[in-house]
């Protein structure tokens, strides 16, 4: 299976989410190559101490939806590592459904840049983060393992 077609599986529930997705909550609700939108509901749960969304859940669902984007886009035997994220804070949320949009600004050979913008339920900009991938090539069981 395609990691495009993981990714679609995901979005009728036929394989789970990574777990962090479970985790937080968040679920892939489009997916096509070179574009990837997860949503999550951004409850009290998810607070910082100052009573917002904690800065951190908006940097994983911007990061969630840049590689899932990424990652629509690489061969069978290959998979990424991120290896720069940079998320603008641009207004504070409280509780609401959130949408993260991620698409790809330019994808070499061995590195990708690629953009995501969070919006709210009223589809206001909340958030805006760019990041760079790395392909990592040689890898056919679709997961990273830990070398020694």
């Amino acid at each position: 299976m395609s990691h495009l077609e993981r990714l679609q599986k995901m979005m009728t529930g036929e394989v789970p989410g990574a777990p962090v997705a479970q985790v937080l909550g968040f679920e892939v609700v489009e997916a096509e190559e070179g574009r990837v939108v997860i949503e999550l509901e951004a409850t009290e749960r998810l607070h910082n101490p100052m009573g917002t969304l904690h800065g951190g859940i908006l940097g994983d669902i911007a990061d969630a939806a840049m590689g899932l984007t990424f990652v629509s886009t690489l061969a069978d035997d290959e998979l990424f590592t991120t290896v720069e994220l940079k998320v603008n804070f641009l207004k504070p949320v409280f509780k609401s459904k959130l949408r993260a949009e991620g698409k790809i600004i330019k994808k070499g050979g061995t590195i990708g840049l690629l953009e995501c913008h969070i919006y709210d339920e009223i589809g206001s900009l909340v958030a805006h983060s760019t990041s760079t991938c790395m392909v990592l090539k040689g890898n056919s069981n679709q997961k990273r393992e830990r070398n020694s």
